[in-house]
C-alpha cells in the first residue's frame, strides 16, 4: 500500500493543490511561507507586504527599460523577490485570517501595477528603432494580456468553487456585485465604490466570454438553492483539472521565463510575440475545452431534471 504524501507546513497556507504549479510548488510556496512565518513576527499586516511587492515589481519593470544586461538581471532579481512577496502576502491572510476588501483591491492592481510597467518599460526601450510599430504590437498585446489573465483566474476560481466552496473561492457574479454596488454612496466610500465598478466590468467580461459555464451555473443555482450536491463537484472537478495546467501558464511563471531569456537576448520583443501567438493558442484552447465541459454538464443537468 503507498504511503500518502507527506505534508509540507505550507501546505495549509495554499489556496489549493489542484491549483498549484510547478515553480510555484516548489520555489515560490516555500519560499513565501517563510517570509509569511518572519513578517507575522514582525507584526506586519498582508496589505502591507502587498503594497511592498508592488513596489518592488515596478522597480523591476523600470530596469527594464535599460539595454544594459547588468541592469536588466538586476531587473528579474526584483520582479522574482515582488513575487516571492505575492505569494507571502496570501499566505500570511490565510495563516492569519487577516483577509479584507482594501487586500483584494492591492492583490489584483499588484501583477496589473508590475506588467504595466514593463510594458511601457520595454515600448519606451524600443521605440527609437521601431516607431509607432512598438506601440501596435504592446497594445495589441496588452489586450490579449488582459484576457488571458482574467480567464486564467475565472477558470481557477470556478474549480475552486465546486472544490472547496464559496468559502475557498473568489468566483464573482456582476449581479451579486451590481447589487452592493448599490448600496453605498460614491460619497461613503468611494476607493472601494470606484474599484468595484471596475471590477464589474471586468467580471461581465469574463462572463461574456464564458456563456456555457454561465448557463450551467443559472441551473446549478435554479436546481440546487442550498448547497451543490457531491457528485457534481466530484465531476465537475475530474474534468477542470486537467485545465488548470494552463491557467497556470497563462499567469505568471511561464510568461516571466520569456521574458526574462527575451531580455537575456537582447530581443524583449520577443516576448510580445510569444504572447500573441503561443499564449492565445494556449487560450483558445483552454477555452473551448471548459466551454464543452460546461456544454455537456448543461445537458447532464436538464437531463437529471427532467427525470
Amino acid at each position: 500500500m503507498e504511503e500518502a504524501p507527506k505534508k509540507k507546513p505550507w501546505d495549509s497556507t495554499l489556496k489549493s493543490l489542484d491549483t498549484e504549479e510547478f515553480i510555484d510548488m516548489r520555489f515560490y510556496r516555500p519560499i513565501g511561507y517563510r517570509w509569511a512565518l518572519l513578517f507575522n513576527k514582525l507584526g506586519l499586516s498582508p496589505n502591507f507586504v502587498t503594497v511592498l511587492g508592488i513596489f518592488i515589481g515596478i522597480a523591476a519593470g523600470i530596469c527594464f527599460y535599460y539595454q544594459s544586461l547588468y541592469i536588466n538581471i538586476i531587473g528579474m532579481l526584483l520582479l522574482v523577490w515582488a513575487n516571492m512577496y505575492d505569494s507571502a502576502d496570501g499566505q500570511l491572510a490565510r495563516m492569519t485570517g487577516k483577509k479584507s476588501a482594501l487586500g483584494r483591491i492591492l492583490d489584483g492592481l499588484c501583477g496589473d501595477l508590475w506588467f504595466v510597467t514593463i510594458y511601457i518599460a520595454i515600448i519606451l526601450r524600443l521605440y527609437p528603432s521601431w516607431g509607432f510599430w512598438i506601440l501596435i504590437l504592446a497594445f495589441t498585446t496588452g489586450y490579449f494580456h488582459r484576457m488571458q489573465a482574467a480567464l486564467a483566474d475565472y477558470y481557477r476560481n470556478a474549480h475552486l468553487f465546486f472544490l472547496k466552496g464559496k468559502s475557498g473561492s473568489e468566483l464573482s457574479d456582476s449581479k451579486q456585485l451590481k447589487k452592493n454596488f448599490e448600496k453605498t454612496t460614491w460619497k461613503q466610500n468611494f476607493i472601494f465604490k470606484m474599484f468595484d465598478y471596475f471590477y464589474i466590468g471586468y467580471t461581465k467580461g469574463q462572463e461574456s466570454w464564458t456563456p456555457h459555464f454561465q448557463r450551467m451555473m443559472k441551473i446549478i443555482k435554479e436546481k440546487y438553492p442550498n448547497e451543490v450536491p457531491q457528485w457534481f463537484r466530484t465531476a465537475f472537478r475530474e474534468k477542470s483539472l486537467p485545465l488548470m495546467k494552463y491557467t497556470n501558464m497563462l499567469s505568471f511563471n511561464t510568461r516571466v521565463i520569456v521574458l526574462f531569456i527575451s531580455l537575456f537576448i537582447d530581443k524583449p520583443w520577443l516576448y510580445f510575440v510569444f504572447e500573441l501567438t503561443v499564449l492565445n493558442t494556449m487560450l483558445i484552447y483552454m477555452v473551448f475545452k471548459h466551454e464543452r465541459m460546461c456544454a455537456g454538464f448543461v445537458k447532464q443537468l436538464t437531463e437529471v431534471s427532467h427525470d
